[in-house]
C-alpha cells in the first residue's frame, strides 16, 4: 500500500468517524520534494489517488486540481521537521470548540488531561485566528521556538502531523477526545497530569512536552477588534 493509498484511506477513516463535516478538511503527504494533498473543496469521503493534488514547496502545483488555500499550514508543518511525512487538518467539533477558548498555558491549548494526550499527541499550542487560507498563520507555525507535533487554530480546528498518515490520523483522533473531555469536564474541578507524570510519559514515548511556565515562546495574540 502506497502512503497516496494511505492518505485515500485515512480521507475515509475521519470521514466515517465524522470528524470530517462536509468538505471540511484536508490531508497531506510528503513525497520526496513535493506535497500530495487533498483539492478545494473535496469530500474527504470520496478521495481518489489520481485526483489528488501536487504541489512543491514554493507551493506551485505541478499537477493535479487546484490544491486547498491551507496548503501553507501543511508547508509549515514539514519546515518544522524533515521526519513528518502526513498531515491532517481538521474541522471537528471538539477541538473547534476548544480553540474558542483560552489556553491551558502558552505551550499547549489542552492541559495533560490523559497519558493517551501526552503520549499520542503532545504540547498542542493555540495559534491565534487568522482568517482561513491567511500564511501569517503559517508563519506562525514555521518559527514558534519550542517542540510540537500539533496545533490547534483558533476558532478554526486542528492540525497533526506524524511519519506515517496512519500516525497523523491517531493523534488526530486522539485530539479530538482529548477536546471532548475538556469541554464535558467544564467548570468542574478536575485532576490532570502532573507536570513530572506529563514530562515522564512523554520521556519515555518521545513526545513533545516542555515545562508550562514559560510565556517567552507563546505565540503572541492580536485584538482584532481595535
Amino acid at each position: 500500500m502506497s502512503v497516496i493509498d494511505d492518505l485515500v484511506a485515512a480521507g475515509r477513516q475521519l470521514a466515517a468517524l465524522g470528524l470530517s463535516p462536509g468538505s471540511s478538511g484536508n490531508l497531506s503527504v510528503r513525497v520526496g520534494d513535493t506535497i500530495v494533498m487533498t483539492p478545494t473543496g473535496s469530500d474527504l469521503a470520496s478521495l481518489h489517488a489520481q485526483q489528488l493534488s501536487v504541489l512543491d514547496f514554493e507551493g506551485n502545483l505541478l499537477c493535479g486540481p487546484k490544491a486547498s488555500k491551507e496548503y501553507p499550514f501543511h508547508r509549515a508543518m514539514y519546515r518544522r521537521s524533515v521526519e513528518t511525512r502526513a498531515i491532517v487538518h481538521l474541522h471537528s467539533t471538539y477541538a473547534v470548540g476548544v480553540s474558542c477558548l483560552e489556553p491551558w498555558s502558552a505551550m499547549s491549548a489542552i492541559p495533560p488531561v490523559t497519558p493517551y494526550f501526552v503520549m499520542r499527541v503532545g504540547q498542542t499550542p493555540l495559534i491565534p485566528y487568522a482568517a482561513p487560507g491567511d500564511s501569517s498563520q503559517a508563519e506562525v507555525i514555521e518559527n514558534l521556538g519550542f517542540p510540537f507535533g500539533a496545533v490547534l487554530l483558533q476558532n478554526h480546528g486542528s492540525i497533526t502531523s506524524g511519519l506515517t498518515m496512519v500516525a497523523a490520523v491517531d493523534a488526530a483522533i486522539e485530539l479530538e477526545e482529548a477536546c471532548k473531555l475538556l469541554l464535558l469536564l467544564g467548570t468542574k474541578p478536575a485532576r490532570f497530569l502532573t507536570p513530572r507524570e506529563a514530562l515522564a510519559l512523554a520521556s519515555a514515548y518521545s513526545s513533545p512536552w516542555t515545562a508550562a511556565d514559560d510565556d517567552a515562546a507563546a505565540p503572541q495574540r492580536e485584538d482584532r477588534h481595535g
